[in-house]
């Protein structure tokens, strides 16, 4: 197996988590318009918790879900996660990001998902990588697009750990390697 402790792209640095990045995340978590297409805002406690299952994957797949710095400073996430509930895509990676509002708008997200994805099919040998998102999150959908990923609408879904909550209905998106 693999094991890509860190990227660098032309603006970013995605690497492991440490100890300082926890205060930062909790901080972006809670932040409504960070987590407007999420059920919630998070507390610190689950977003350290997040963080273990952030590093346990690490250690589980040798990849994962990597913070973002941009000048040193923390900024957010991004990068991939074996998906652990039921979806229409059976067992599959996924390749997401999320960052502070402070990094909005400046195309770090695609810049960050489109090194991620260049390095799951180059260095980590993966063939295909789904990213799903709410319907109206606009924003993450336009991401997955800039990346060159593919609309599936045969595999929309209502996730399932978010019964009633009205965010419910989620998009999907492909990307596969060249080789497939």
């Amino acid at each position: 197996m693999v094991m890509t402790d860190g990227l660098i792209s032309e603006r970013l640095v995605l690497r492991r988590w440490t100890d300082a990045d926890r205060g930062p995340f909790a901080e972006m978590n809670a932040d409504p318009e960070v987590r407007r297409y999420f059920p919630s805002v998070m507390t610190k406690q689950d977003s350290d918790a997040m963080v273990d299952r952030i590093e346990q994957g690490f250690e589980n797949n040798g990849f994962g879900l990597w913070a973002v710095e941009i000048n040193g400073r923390f900024a957010g996430l991004t990068g991939l996660n074996r998906t652990s509930f039921d979806t229409p895509m059976g067992p599959h990676v996924e390749i997401g990001w999320r960052f502070a509002t402070w990094a909005w708008g400046q195309g770090y997200a695609t810049e960050a998902a489109q090194c991620v994805l260049d390095t799951a099919f180059t260095d980590l040998g993966l063939t295909e990588v789904f990213s799903f998102t709410t319907e109206t999150n606009h924003p993450s959908e336009r991401v997955m697009q800039r990346i060159g990923m593919t609309r599936r609408t045969d595999l929309d879904f209502d996730h399932p750990n978010t019964p009633g909550w009205w965010g419910v209905k989620h998009i999907v998106y492909q990307a596969r390697s060249l080789e497939n």
